[in-house]
C-alpha cells in the first residue's frame, strides 16, 4: 500500500492477461472487490483495484466510486477497513474532495494510540506495526504528513526482539517477517534509522525452496512474507541480495501459479485477489 510499489510483473503475454482476467472476476457488479466466498470487502477491492493497476488493465473506476460513497468517511470502520477504504479512493481518483479528505484524516488521528502508534480500534494503550503500515499508508494517500513522526519511531522501535525481528504488538514476543517487513519499510520512509540486523534477520528466512518463511519454526515459505521481505530488503539494500534470491524465489513463485491466479502457499488450493497482488509485488523486486 505504500506508495513504493515498483510492480513490473514479469507477467507476459498470455499469462497477464489471464491474471487480469481473474482479477477482473473478483469485481462484483457495483465494482467491490470479492473474498475467496464472494463477498463484497473494501480489503479484498484494493488487492483487486491495485493488481488491475500494475497489469495496466482498466478498472470500474465509475462502479466502484459509487460503492466507496457507501461508507461516507469510514465512520465505524475499523482502521484495516479505513485504510482500505482510503486506498481504494486514491486506486480510482487523484484525490478525494477536500472535506472527505479531512474527515478522513481525523477519523485515523482516532486511531492513533496512547504510546504514539496506531491500533485496529481508538483509546488503545498501544499500537501495532500493522497498523502502523496502514497509517502512514493512508497518510501518503490522503497526501497528509503524519503528525508527530517520532513518537511513531518510538512505538515501532519497541518492538524489536533481542535476535533483531520485530513482533506485530507486545503480547506476542516473538518476531515474524510481515511484522519486521513493515517496521522496516515504515522506519524508512519516515526517515529514521533502520537497525542492520533486522535486514540480516529477514535475509537468514529466506530457503533453499525459494521462499522465506514468516518465522524461524515455520514449515513452508509463504507468499505473503516472501513478498514482504523482498519488499522490505530492496529498500534496505541495494541489490546484493535479490540478486541471491532471485531464481529461487521465482521457481517458488511458479510452483503457486494455477494458470490464471496464484495461491498463499503449497497447501491453498485457492487463488485469490490478495495473494495475486502479493505475486505481482514480488515479481516486480525479482524483475531484472
Amino acid at each position: 500500500m505504500l506508495q513504493v510499489a515498483r510492480v513490473a510483473p514479469r507477467l507476459l503475454g498470455e499469462a497477464a492477461e489471464r491474471v487480469g482476467a481473474f482479477l477482473e472476476e473478483t469485481l462484483a457488479p457495483d465494482g467491490a472487490g470479492t473474498d475467496r466466498g464472494g463477498g463484497r470487502d473494501l480489503y479484498y477491492s484494493v488487492f483487486a483495484l491495485e493488481g488491475l493497476h500494475a497489469l495496466q488493465r482498466p478498472r470500474p473506476v465509475e462502479r466502484t466510486a459509487g460503492y466507496l460513497r457507501s461508507f461516507g468517511d469510514g465512520e465505524g470502520l475499523d482502521l484495516v477497513h479505513l485504510a482500505c477504504l482510503v486506498r481504494c479512493h486514491a486506486s480510482i481518483e487523484s484525490a478525494p474532495p477536500a472535506p472527505l479528505r479531512d474527515a478522513m484524516l481525523s477519523r485515523l488521528a482516532g486511531h492513533r494510540s496512547a504510546d504514539g502508534g496506531f491500533a485496529g480500534a481508538p483509546g488503545a494503550e498501544e499500537g501495532t506495526l500493522y497498523h502502523a503500515f496502514l497509517a502512514v499508508s493512508a497518510h501518503q494517500d490522503l497526501g497528509a504528513p503524519l503528525e508527530a513522526p517520532e513518537r511513531l519511531v518510538a512505538s515501532i522501535l519497541s518492538r524489536e526482539c533481542a535476535d533483531g525481528s520485530f513482533t506485530n504488538d507486545a503480547l506476542v514476543p516473538v518476531g515474524n517477517v510481515p511484522s519486521t517487513a513493515a517496521a522496516l519499510t515504515v522506519l524508512r520512509h519516515l526517515e529514521a534509522p533502520r537497525p542492520a540486523r533486522a535486514a540480516a534477520w529477514l535475509r537468514a528466512r529466506h530457503v533453499e525452496s525459494g521462499g522465506f518463511l514468516a518465522a524461524p519454526a515455520a514449515p513452508i515459505p509463504d507468499l505473503l512474507s516472501t513478498a514482504t521481505a523482498l519488499h522490505a530488503l530492496s529498500g534496505a539494500e541495494a541489490t546484493a541480495t535479490l540478486d541471491a534470491v532471485r531464481e529461487p524465489c521465482l521457481d517458488f513463485l511458479d510452483s503457486l501459479w494455477t494458470g490464471r491466479a496464484f495461491c498463499g502457499n503449497w497447501t491453498d488450493e485457492t487463488p485469490d485477489a490478495e495473494y495475486t497482488w502479493y505475486a505481482l509485488l514480488a515479481l516486480g523486486h525479482l524483475a531484472l
